[in-house]
């Protein structure tokens, strides 16, 4: 049970990692009233009244960010998942949203099916979870990654449309995607979400084919951006990211198959990458246990063994890339697994800077969560030892977690053991 209405805190002895920088940070003390930070000082804070914590010597750290998320995504098998009432979708989405805060995650963006109610109950309290950033419903061309109707499935393609249980919809056509942008727009969207290129999960979608024609996608991008938001784009192939980038496209999911010359054209533009390796591990291992049909379980390691080299590549070209997850139903708890799995080939920092200032940028949250500072959500985890030694201290279940914080309300605490 979280707290009503948070006190005023002085958190003290303990060492800062916000992925800044290679070693921790020492001799700091943080103010926090109400739901935010409002002092952060090498000195001693002078806060007669606040109750003071003492980390005793643990790691302290902004909450985490997950940046590619599906909480409605109850079973690897999606279309299933699109066909189940929105009330037992919602219903099965609770434990999800609470593993992940429960995990030290504080923020999260879903790309595709979380709904404005489903952000509102989490914002009321009445689901406990990450703050929630949506994009509605991923938009997906007739027979594109997200279009779960199969071969002889005659079905209306707007059947999904209402659905929460459907990651996203169909629309075909430069007016019919600038329809369905204004529509999820207005339905709460806080950026839009397309599927450019082929998936994993979908049946009738090579992982290179190419999804939406350049005019569908530079429409989409335009509707966006009048509506003074960002398009992100789930994306494998070079040719497809190139032609993202080159629509205006800003956030890359995936790009496992991204070559050396565009990611440095992407970072030229301005965009940013989301990779998600961890998913395709588990899918791997477990994805046809839980539902992921065989067609797709056999287009897997397409994408999956390009994934470490992907990183490097990206890195090398400037091309920053932010901390997504992609998993699904039953793989939901892998989520902190990709601090390992990045950490094989980047330096430890960075895959946390990843997960805190890189993630608030492409959220477009810079100064409110993915840093200590005055100004920021009090969103902060401590940890057991330090991430930048051993980065499994952030893995399991909140393990080595002994205090989450959210938003200045306490959600775990056993500093006292």
């Amino acid at each position: 049970m979280t707290e009503r209405t948070p006190p005023t805190r002085l958190l003290k002895n303990f060492r800062l990692v916000d992925g800044s920088a290679a070693e921790p940070r020492d001799g700091l003390q943080v103010l926090i009233e109400g739901d935010r930070i409002v002092q952060v000082a090498e000195t001693a804070i002078e806060a007669p009244h606040a109750e003071v914590i003492d980390l005793g010597g643990r790691t302290l750290m902004p909450g985490l960010i997950d940046c590619h998320v599906h909480v409605i995504a109850t079973t690897a098998d999606l279309g299933a998942n699109a066909l189940l009432p929105d009330a037992l979708v919602a219903a099965r989405a609770t434990p999800i949203l609470k593993g992940m805060l429960e995990r030290g995650f504080t923020t999260v963006r879903d790309v595709g099916g979380a709904d404005r109610a489903i952000q509102q109950a989490v914002a009321e309290g009445y689901f406990v979870g990450p703050r929630l950033v949506i994009c509605g419903k991923a938009l997906s061309q007739t027979g594109g990654h997200n279009d779960y109707r199969g071969f002889f499935d005659e079905r209306d393609d707007q059947y999904q449309t209402r659905r929460l249980g459907s990651m996203g919809r169909i629309c075909d056509g430069v007016e019919a995607v600038r329809r369905a942008v204004r529509q999820e727009i207005k339905g709460g969207a806080q950026f839009i979400k397309v599927m450019a290129n082929g998936g994993v999960s979908s049946p009738s979608d090579p992982i290179d084919f190419l999804s939406f024609s350049r005019a569908e996608l530079e429409t989409i991008v335009e509707e966006a951006s009048n509506a003074q938001t960002y398009v992100s784009a789930h994306l494998y192939t070079d040719e497809a990211i190139r032609r993202a980038v080159e629509a205006g496209v800003r956030s890359l999911e995936h790009c496992n198959l991204i070559t050396a010359e565009t990611a440095r054209f992407a970072a030229e533009r301005g965009a940013m990458a989301c990779p998600t390796l961890v998913t395709y591990e588990r899918l791997k291992l477990e994805g046809a246990e839980y539902g992921l049909k065989p067609e797709s379980v056999a287009k897997i390691d397409d994408v999956r063994l390009a994934g470490l080299e992907s990183l490097v590549t990206m890195r090398e070209a400037g091309l920053e890339m932010a901390y997504g997850t992609d998993l699904l139903g039953e793989m939901h708890p892998h989520q902190s697994d990709e601090f390992v799995i990045r950490a094989q080939v980047l330096p430890p920092h960075e895959v946390i800077r990843s997960a805190t200032a890189t993630a608030a940028k492409l959220l477009r949250m810079e100064g409110e969560v993915g840093c200590i500072a005055p100004g920021a959500y009090a969103d902060l985890i401590v940890v057991d030892g330090n991430p930048l030694e051993d980065m499994r201290l952030l893995t399991g279940q909140g393990d080595h977690l002994a205090l989450i914080m959210q938003g200045g309300r306490v959600i775990k605490e056993r500093l006292s053991r």
